[in-house]
């Protein structure tokens, strides 16, 4: 990972269309209407559930689907509200209001861009798997719990936000099922769960929602809460940019959740275009595919939108109806931009317990069972990590899973590097090549008076300290030099160099040589650069254990007399 040199900003879309045919286009096209089409009913469902009207979902997927295919890094991304940014937004509009997560996903807009500026599109794939599988459970439960009120046909209004508290609402009102809301709710459930048996190319989804709703309009009897009852008429107008307030303290409030955002689309958005990429053969550029993702978030707030971001299903649905190029996310985008010109109207008839059928099945689908099994026979550390990121997201809220996940993901990366790095005390003979394949090995003699210490790993804080505590712990006859071998160190952090330049310089008020081998070109750039080489005598730091080994002897002997 390079943070220097020029931006890596290159849109697949410009390099999709320099060889673009007539072929190509057709493929699109097609896999664009599709599409367009699946979008439709989760554009909806998922606005609606994130506490905005169907509107906003649907002007959410036009303008962030078409940033995302036109300014991303994959070939193949649709871009759109997903079912991961439910709960976050939800929760944000209940303690911030509309304004709060228009400029909280303004503000994660930014977060991402600058993620993709300074190239760190790569390191956002390192979160450890556990991890996200947690994330996704516990959102596809949030999820889940969020649609019973309207499948069952409840009537609850007010419902808490919290995991446990609404349950306990639930489980208190289960008398006042409405059983034809519910008869409503199965039938479109039935059909979202049948239609892929018949072919998997028929949009369940939005089968359910066209024959439901127009059994509700024409079967008397059929009393059902519809998007109309509870939203009114929805406008078909194109809605005009607006701008909003921005002061420090609503930065400061909206910090958190902005990051939760940026960091939960990240990880969303370059999962899918990983796993697109692994169907494809393609390549995605994962920091530009994160500036894409900025942009969207930057401007779908000023028109009302919601936080945007890859989704897997719907990029999932482009590639198996022949989409190769961010074409065909643009003509998905226009598709949805024509419905909510001509058929707006239409979508007021549809049942409420017909689009909670439809999240039902999103939910079941997120939930991951069969990975989450799997897991469960991986070591306790993995089981306990999903479990906590699981346990977090689902009783407190997403935020507080973001930061303790990524924290987490430290711990353990952190954990692992100290389980590969070790730090080796030689004395006597040393063997110039052991740990590498070289069929004749030469060993060397020590001579007394003589220690070498050869760390292999990054030199970073934790080596660092448990190197100190090694050097500490010596409490024999003192060396008259110490070689510290460097030459499987790929790095070395500013506690390290401070822990070196205290063992140096403590070393010499002892008159104990210290004597660096084998110190790798960007290592010895930042000794130079923190002047740890001005503390020892030029011919200290070698180039390789064999001289350093014979210039430590010769010190060795000739202190040998002294001391005798």
């Amino acid at each position: 990972m390079n943070l220097s040199g020029p931006i890596d900003f290159k849109p697949a879309l410009i390099g999709a269309l320099r060889h673009y045919s007539l072929e190509k286009f057709k493929n699109d096209l097609v896999a664009g209407i599709v599409v367009g089409i699946v979008a439709l009913p989760l554009a909806i469902a998922f606005g609606i559930a994130s506490g905005v009207s169907p509107t906003i979902g649907l002007i959410t997927a036009i303008i962030g689907g078409f940033i995302v295919s036109a300014c991303g890094g994959s070939t193949v991304q649709i871009g759109g509200p997903t079912g991961a940014f439910i709960v976050i937004v939800y929760n944000i509009i209940q303690n911030f209001g509309l304004e709060g997560l228009a400029i909280a996903t303004l503000m994660a807009g930014l977060i991402l861009v600058a993620l993709g500026v300074f190239k760190l599109g790569t390191v956002i794939k390192f979160i450890p798997y556990p991890i996200v599988v947690g994330f996704t459970a516990g959102i596809a439960l949030t999820i889940f719990s969020t649609q019973i009120n309207d499948f069952f046909g409840l009537g609850l209004r007010n419902v808490p936000s919290e995991f446990i508290p609404k349950w306990g609402m639930y489980l208190s009102n289960f008398g006042n099922v409405d059983w034809v809301t519910l008869g409503v709710g199965l039938a479109s459930l039935a059909i979202i769960i049948v239609t892929p048996m018949i072919s998997r190319r028929l949009p369940g989804a939005l089968l359910a929602i066209i024959i439901v709703t127009a059994a509700v309009a024409l079967i008397p009897g059929l009393d059902v809460e519809t998007i109309g009852d509870r939203f009114g008429s929805l406008p078909t107008d194109i809605p005009q940019p607006h701008g909003f307030e921005l002061n420090m303290a609503t930065i400061n409030r909206l910090l958190p959740s902005a990051f939760t955002i940026a960091i939960l689309g990240a990880i969303e958005s370059l999962l899918s275009a990983t796993v697109a990429d692994g169907v494809t053969g393609s390549r995605t550029n994962s920091n530009t595919e994160l500036i894409g993702q900025g942009i969207a978030n930057i401007v779908v707030p000023f028109f009302g939108g919601i936080p945007v971001t890859g989704a897997i299903a719907r990029t999932m649905t482009n590639i198996t109806n022949g989409g190769r190029t961010p074409v065909a996310g643009i003509i998905h985008a226009v598709v949805l931009f024509l419905i909510f010109l001509f058929l707006m109207p239409l979508i007021n008839l549809v049942p409420m317990t017909c689009l909670a059928a439809v999240l039902i099945v999103v939910s079941y689908n997120m939930s991951g069972w069969r990975t989450i099994r799997g897991i469960f026979s991986n070591p306790k550390s993995d089981i306990s990590v999903l479990v906590l990121t699981f346990l977090l997201t689902v009783i407190f809220d997403l935020t507080i899973a973001i930061e303790m996940g990524l924290l987490l993901a430290v711990i353990l990366f952190l954990r692992r590097v100290m389980e590969n790095s070790s730090i080796k005390v030689y004395s006597e003979k040393l063997d110039v090549d052991e740990g590498t394949d070289t069929p004749n090995h030469e060993v060397l003699d020590v001579a007394p008076g003589v220690e070498v210490y050869e760390i292999d790993g990054p030199f970073f804080f934790g080596i660092a300290t448990k190197f100190d505590e090694m050097m500490r712990s010596t409490l024999g006859k003192k060396p008259v030099v110490r070689i510290i071998r460097m030459r499987k160190v790929p790095f070395i952090d500013s506690t390290a160099i401070h822990n070196l330049e205290i063992l140096i310089k403590s070393s010499q008020e002892e008159n104990i040589h210290v004597v660096l081998s084998g110190v790798q070109p960007n290592v010895r750039h930042s000794l130079e650069h923190a002047h740890i080489d001005r503390l020892l005598p030029a011919d200290h730091i070698c180039d390789h254990i064999t001289g350093a080994v014979a210039m430590a002897n010769r010190i060795a002997m000739a202190a040998a007399p002294a001391q005798a």
